[in-house]
């Protein structure tokens, strides 16, 4: 058997009141804010998604519910690092990380240097290993319409 496993991760959430959202740990100005019983940061629970899959250790719900009030408003850079510890004591480390943020708003351009240092740093790996990559619906669907933001995540473990 390998010593490599491969996890995918996806998350949506609309679009709500506020004048930011947070975009791979990093606050991003926005006309709003999401709808989310954490701080909704798109990017990170999808990231959570793919490292919990890849280690064979379920999926973000089972660990942060979002009916426990203990995760009302937190900040998803703290569920990188609970699921990073899981990881690790499965014994698998990060290789690498890729990050897709599907959204017509905000643009991603601005940010993606300060997304990728912050998941990096979140993941213990140099930031030449985290990826960060921006598309639209051009124009279609609820994403398109500008009602909500959406992002996948694809991480590669390795045993240590």
């Amino acid at each position: 058997m390998s010593g490599l496993r491969v996890g995918t991760g996806f998350d949506v959430h609309a679009f709500g009141p506020g004048d930011f959202i947070m975009l791979g740990g990093v606050r991003v100005p926005h006309s709003h804010g999401v709808v989310a019983h954490s701080d909704g940061d798109v990017a990170l629970h999808a990231l959570c998604d793919a490292l919990l899959g890849a280690a064979g250790l379920g999926d973000i719900g089972q660990h942060f519910k979002d009916t426990d009030s203990r995760w009302r408003h937190a900040d998803s850079a703290g569920f990188v690092t609970a699921v990073l510890a899981m990881v690790r004591e499965a014994g698998l480390a990060v290789v690498n990380a890729d990050l897709t943020v599907i959204a017509q708003v905000p643009k991603v351009g601005p940010y993606r240097d300060a997304m990728r240092a912050r998941i990096a740093q979140l993941v213990a790996v140099d930031p030449r290993r985290v990826n960060i990559k921006a598309t639209t619906t051009e124009g279609l669907g609820f994403l398109g319409r500008a009602e909500g933001i959406a992002a996948q995540a694809v991480v590669l473990l390795e045993k240590v």
